[in-house]
């Protein structure tokens, strides 16, 4: 009985713990006095605070895609012209295979 108590007032704390922006934060430093105090406002700026990462995120996310496709694009063509001029190459030496064999 004892042992269900103290787990269900531990479960309760833990959950208390966790909110975001009801008091100290979840680093270990405070986060401001409006977050010390916890409430409406300390949640409101948490909620701020993740959307704010979570956009520079997101960003940080679309600026390194449109880096890829420009690298690819750029290898893309490197390729082709390193294709043609090993084309070129190609035909020269065909070229003068044929004229050291007349």
């Amino acid at each position: 009985m004892a042992l269900r108590q103290s787990t269900a007032c531990l479960m309760r704390t833990t959950t208390r713990v966790l909110v975001h922006g009801d008091g100290a934060g979840k680093s270990g430093g405070t986060g401001g006095s409006i977050r010390d105090a916890g409430g409406a406002f300390g949640k409101m700026e948490a909620a701020r605070e993740g959307e704010y990462f979570h956009k520079l995120q997101q960003k940080q996310i679309d600026e390194l895609k449109k880096h890829l496709s420009e690298t690819v694009a750029q290898t893309e063509a490197q390729l082709k012209q390193h294709q043609e001029a090993l084309n070129r190459h190609k035909k020269a030496l065909a070229d003068l295979e044929k004229a050291g064999k007349k």
